[in-house]
C-alpha cells in the first residue's frame, strides 16, 4: 500500500486527525479523576458509584479493543476509525446530559464501545500511512501530543470542576470529534490490506470479549466482596477459561483476529509486558497522588491538576526527540532507562508526608514529578515504536489493539488490586493510630468502617469536637501511610517494566521487522 511523507500535506492531515481523535479518549481518562469530587456532590453519588464510573469504560474498552484493531485491518482502518469516533461522540454527549449517576455509568459503557474501535485505529492508520523511515518520528509526535493531552487533562478537569462545569469534560469531545471526522472524510485516504480475508473471526471475537470482560469484572468486584465471593472467583475462573478457549480458536482458525505468531517475536511480547507493568504503576500512582493532594494536602482541584504541568512540559520538550533517537539508535536503551527513571520518581513521591499545602509543592512533590516525567518522556514514543515496528504493516491494527488492550487492562487491575490493598493498608494504619485513643466500642467500629472511603473518610457525627479532630488526624496519617505503600508498589511495577525491556527487547528485531514491512 502506498505511503506518504510525514511532512507532506496528506501526512499532516493523517497526524492531525489521529491526534484529535485520540485526545478525546485520553482527556476523559485523566480529567475524570479530578472532577470526581464535584461530580459526586452534583449527582449525590456513593463511593461504589464512582468506582464503577471510572471502570465501566475501561471494562468495555479492554474487552473489545482487540476486535476494533482486527476489524480495521479487515474492513478498512479509516472506516472503522470513523465509526468509533462517531459512537464515542454520541456517548460523550449522552454522558454530559446524564440525569443521575446510573445513566452516567451506562453512557460510559457507550463511550468504551466507541473507544474500542477508535483508539487502535489511530496508531494503525499512522503506521500504515506514513513512510517507514519516518514512522518512528510520526509515532513519537502522536505519543508526545496525546501524552500532553493526557497530563493536561487534570488541569482542564480541575478548572471545570472548580467552576461547577464538570459536564463540559464530556461536551468538549463533541467539537473535537466532529472536526476529526470531517478531516478524515475529506483529506485522508482509506487504508486496508488488499489481500486480507474479509471473513470475521466471530468465535474468536466472542471468546476474547467475554474473557476480558469477565476477568476484568472479577478484579473490579474483588475490593468490595473479597476473593472468596462466588462473583469474584467465578468471574476470574470463567475469564481464564474463555481466554484459553480464545487461544485454542486462534491456533486452529485459518484467518485469526490475533495471529499467535506475533508473540514468537520476543520484542513484541517484551514490549507488551513492559506496558502491563509500567502502566499499572502509572495508573495507580497518578490516582493516589491526585487523591492525596485534594483530600489530604488541601489542594483545590485546579491546583491538583496544575501540579502535573511540569510533566506536560517535559513531554512537549522530549517525547518527539526521544522518538527520533529511537529511530536512529533503537528503542531498547530508552525502554530500560525510561521506566527505571519513572520508578525512581514514584519512589521519591512515596516518601512525601503531611505538607503545608500548595506552598510546599516545590520542595515536596515537584522533584518526584520531574523524575517521573523525565522517565515517561523517554519511554512513551520508543515503546509505541517498538510495538508497531516489531510487526509488519499487515498486522498494525492487531498490534495496536493488543498494546492498547494491555494498557487498559493494566489500569483496571491497578485500580482493583492496588485499590483493595490501599484499603487494607489504611485499615491497618488506622488501627495503630487509634490504639491510644479512648473511644467506645461502637464508636471505634464506626470509625474503622470508614476505611473503605480512604481519604474521604468522615468521623461519626455524634462525638465531641476534640475527638472528631483526633479521628480526622488519624484518618489523614493512615491515608498518608497507605499512599506511601501504594506508591512504592507502583515504583516496583515500573522497575519490573524496565527488567522486561532488559530481558526481551532487541533493537535488531524492530529493525528487521520494519525492513520486512517496507519490502511488503
Amino acid at each position: 500500500m502506498a505511503t506518504v511523507a510525514l511532512s507532506s500535506k496528506a501526512g499532516k492531515w493523517v497526524m492531525v486527525s489521529c491526534i484529535m481523535a485520540s485526545a478525546m479518549a485520553f482527556i476523559d481518562g485523566t480529567a475524570l479523576n479530578v472532577v470526581l469530587p464535584a461530580l459526586q456532590k452534583s449527582l449525590n453519588a456513593g463511593a461504589t458509584d464512582l468506582f464503577w464510573l471510572l471502570n465501566a469504560y475501561l471494562l468495555v474498552l479492554a474487552a473489545l479493543i482487540l476486535i476494533g484493531g482486527s476489524l480495521g485491518d479487515k474492513l478498512g482502518r479509516k472506516k472503522v476509525f470513523m465509526a468509533g469516533i462517531f459512537v464515542f461522540i454520541c456517548g460523550s454527549a449522552a454522558c454530559g446530559f446524564a440525569a443521575d449517576v446510573t445513566w452516567l455509568i451506562v453512557f460510559r459503557v457507550l463511550q468504551g464501545l466507541g473507544g474500542a474501535f477508535m483508539i487502535p485505529g489511530s496508531l494503525s492508520l499512522i503506521s500504515s500511512s506514513i513512510d517507514d523511515k519516518e514512522r518512528g518520528k510520526a509515532i513519537g509526535t502522536w505519543s508526545a501530543f496525546t501524552t500532553v493531552v493526557t497530563m493536561g487533562g487534570p488541569i482542564l478537569g480541575g478548572a471545570f470542576a472548580d467552576a461547577g462545569l464538570w459536564r463540559y469534560i464530556f461536551f468538549i469531545n463533541i467539537p473535537i470529534g466532529i472536526a476529526a471526522l470531517i478531516i478524515l472524510w475529506k483529506q485522508v485516504a482509506e487504508s486496508r490490506e488488499a489481500d486480507e480475508d474479509p471473513a470475521i473471526d466471530i468465535w474468536g471475537a466472542v471468546s476474547i470479549a467475554l474473557g476480558l470482560a469477565t476477568l476484568t469484572f472479577g478484579f473490579l468486584r474483588m475490593p468490595a466482596l473479597g476473593f472468596q465471593h462466588w462473583q469474584v472467583y467465578g468471574s476470574l475462573s470463567a475469564g481464564v477459561i474463555l481466554l484459553f478457549t480464545f487461544v485454542m480458536i486462534e491456533k486452529k482458525i485459518s484467518y485469526p483476529m490475533m495471529p499467535l505468531q506475533l508473540f514468537k517475536n520476543m520484542t513484541f511480547s517484551g514490549a507488551n509486558l513492559l506496558t502491563l507493568f509500567l502502566y499499572a504503576g502509572l495508573g495507580a500512582g497518578m490516582l493516589f497522588l491526585g487523591l492525596n493532594m485534594v483530600q489530604i494536602q488541601g489542594y483545590s482541584q485546579l491546583q491538583s491538576g496544575l501540579t502535573f504541568l511540569p510533566f506536560t512540559l517535559l513531554m512537549i520538550s522530549i517525547a518527539r526527540f526521544a522518538g527520533a533517537l529511537a529511530d536512529k539508535h533503537g528503542p531498547r536503551s530508552f525502554l530500560i532507562g525510561g521506566p527505571t527513571l519513572a520508578g525512581i520518581g514514584l519512589l521519591v513521591l512515596s516518601f512525601v508526608k503531611q505538607t503545608a499545602g500548595p506552598s510546599d509543592y516545590w520542595t515536596t512533590f515537584l522533584p518526584g514529578i520531574i523524575l517521573f516525567g523525565l522517565g515517561m518522556s523517554f519511554t512513551v514514543s520508543p515503546l509505541t515504536a517498538a510495538v508497531m515496528g516489531s510487526v509488519s504493516e499487515h498486522f498494525s491494527g492487531v498490534a495496536s489493539g493488543v498494546n492498547n488492550a494491555v494498557t487498559r487492562v493494566a489500569n483496571v487491575f491497578a485500580n482493583a488490586i492496588l485499590g483493595a490493598l490501599a484499603v487494607v493498608f489504611f485499615s491497618g494504619a488506622l488501627q495503630t493510630e487509634l490504639k491510644n485513643v479512648k473511644l467506645s466500642g461502637n464508636t471505634k467500629q464506626e470509625v474503622l468502617q470508614q476505611s473503605n472511603n480512604l481519604g474521604n473518610a468522615k468521623p461519626p457525627k455524634d462525638i465531641q469536637q476534640s475527638e472528631k479532630q483526633t479521628i480526622e488526624q488519624a484518618y489523614q496519617q493512615s491515608f498518608i501511610s497507605a499512599y506511601g505503600k501504594v506508591m512504592r508498589i507502583s515504583a516496583l511495577l515500573a522497575f519490573t517494566g524496565a527488567l522486561m525491556a532488559l530481558l526481551f527487547i532487541r533493537n535488531s528485531a524492530v529493525k528487521q521487522q520494519t525492513n520486512k514491512a517496507s519490502s511488503e
